[in-house]
C-alpha cells in the first residue's frame, strides 16, 4: 500500500515538473509567434535560437528583490500568487492517464470546483495590494470569470449528456469513431472563445488592460509573486487546451497526436492574441448572458433528446 502511494506521489511530482517545463516552452513559443506575426525575430540570443530564453526569465525573476508593500493586507498580498499557483498545478490531477495516478470518477465536478476557488485568489490579489488599479483589475477579471463558468458548465454539459459519465476517461471511449468536434461544430466554437474568457487572454485580458488598468489585478506584484501569477496563467492556458482536446478531438490517447493536438490549441490562444483586437467588456457581458447562455442551453436540450432517442 505505502508503495502504491509513492508511486502516485511521484507521478504527480513527474506531471507537475512536466507542465512547468510545458509552461516554458509555451511562452518562449508565444513571444516566437508573436514575433513573426508582427515580422520580426523573438527572443534568439540566448541558446540556440533563443530556447534557454523561458530559464533566464524565470531565474531573473525569482532573484529579483520583493517588494514590501506599506498599505498592503499583507499575508494575502504574499500568499493569493502562492495559493493560485498550487491551484493551477492541482487541477491536472485531472488528466485521465491509464496508470499510476489518482482516478477520479466524479473529474468534471472537480474542475468545476476548482476553477471556482481560482476566483477568490483573483480577487484577494487585487484587493490585498490596496491599490485602486488593482482593486478595479480584480474585480473586472471576477465578473469575467463567473459569467464564463455559467456558459462553461452548460457546454459541458452537452458533452456529460451524451457520455452519461463524469468519468474523463470515457470521452475517449465515446469518441473512437467520430469526434465531438464534428457532433458539436457551435458548440465547440462557444467552448474555445469561454476558454478565451475563463484564462483573461486577449481579446477578452480586461482584468489587464494596460491602456486604462496599468496591467489589472497584479499590477503592484514583481519578481516571485509575478512570476507565480504568470506561471498558474499560462498553465491553465495548456490546462484548457487539453480539456478542448478531451471533449472535442478524441478524448485522451497515449500517444504523440493527443499532445500534437494540444499544442496546436494552445498554438491557437497565441494566435488569436496576434490578430484581435481588446473587446468591449459590455459586449463581453453581452457575449455571455445573450448569446452563449441560450445557445448552450438549447443544445443541451437537443442533445438530451437525441441521447433520449437513441436510448
Amino acid at each position: 500500500m505505502m508503495i502504491e502511494k509513492f508511486n502516485i506521489i511521484l507521478g504527480l511530482l513527474i506531471l507537475f515538473i512536466g507542465v512547468l517545463v510545458g509552461v516554458a516552452f509555451l511562452t518562449l513559443l508565444e513571444r516566437k509567434v508573436l514575433g513573426y506575426i508582427q515580422i520580426r525575430k523573438g527572443p534568439n540570443k540566448i541558446g540556440f535560437m533563443g530556447i534557454l530564453q523561458p530559464f533566464s526569465d524565470g531565474i531573473k525573476l525569482f532573484s529579483k528583490e520583493q517588494t514590501y508593500l506599506n498599505y498592503s493586507n499583507y499575508l494575502y498580498y504574499y500568499y493569493s500568487p502562492v495559493i493560485g499557483f498550487f491551484l493551477s498545478l492541482i487541477i491536472w490531477m485531472l488528466i485521465p492517464y491509464y496508470f499510476n495516478i489518482i482516478m477520479f470518477n466524479l473529474g468534471v465536478l472537480f474542475f468545476f470546483c476548482c476553477t471556482s476557488v481560482g476566483v477568490y485568489i483573483l480577487l484577494m490579489a487585487g484587493w490585498s495590494s490596496n491599490s485602486n488599479y488593482s482593486m478595479l483589475g480584480g474585480l473586472r477579471a471576477v465578473a469575467q470569470t463567473i459569467s464564463y463558468e455559467v456558459s462553461l458548465a452548460l457546454i459541458f454539459g452537452s458533452s456529460l449528456i451524451l457520455i452519461m459519465d463524469f468519468n474523463m476517461l470515457s470521452l475517449s471511449i465515446f469518441q473512437e469513431n467520430i469526434w465531438f468536434l464534428f457532433l458539436m461544430f457551435p458548440l465547440s466554437l462557444c467552448m474555445f472563445s469561454s476558454m478565451l474568457a475563463e484564462t483573461n487572454r486577449t481579446p477578452f485580458d480586461f482584468a489587464e488592460g494596460e491602456s486604462e488598468l496599468v496591467s489589472g489585478f497584479n499590477v503592484e506584484y514583481s519578481s516571485g509573486g509575478f512570476a507565480l501569477i504568470f506561471l498558474a496563467e499560462y498553465s491553465s492556458i495548456l490546462f484548457m487546451s487539453m480539456m478542448f482536446v478531451l471533449l472535442y478531438m478524441g478524448g485522451y490517447s497515449l500517444n504523440l497526436g493527443f499532445y500534437l493536438k494540444l499544442s496546436f490549441i494552445s498554438f491557437l490562444f497565441i494566435w488569436v492574441r496576434g490578430t484581435l483586437p481588446r473587446y468591449r467588456y459590455d459586449k463581453l457581458m453581452y457575449l455571455c448572458w445573450k448569446v452563449y447562455l441560450p445557445i448552450s442551453l438549447n443544445m443541451m436540450i437537443l442533445y438530451l433528446g437525441l441521447k433520449m432517442f437513441i436510448i
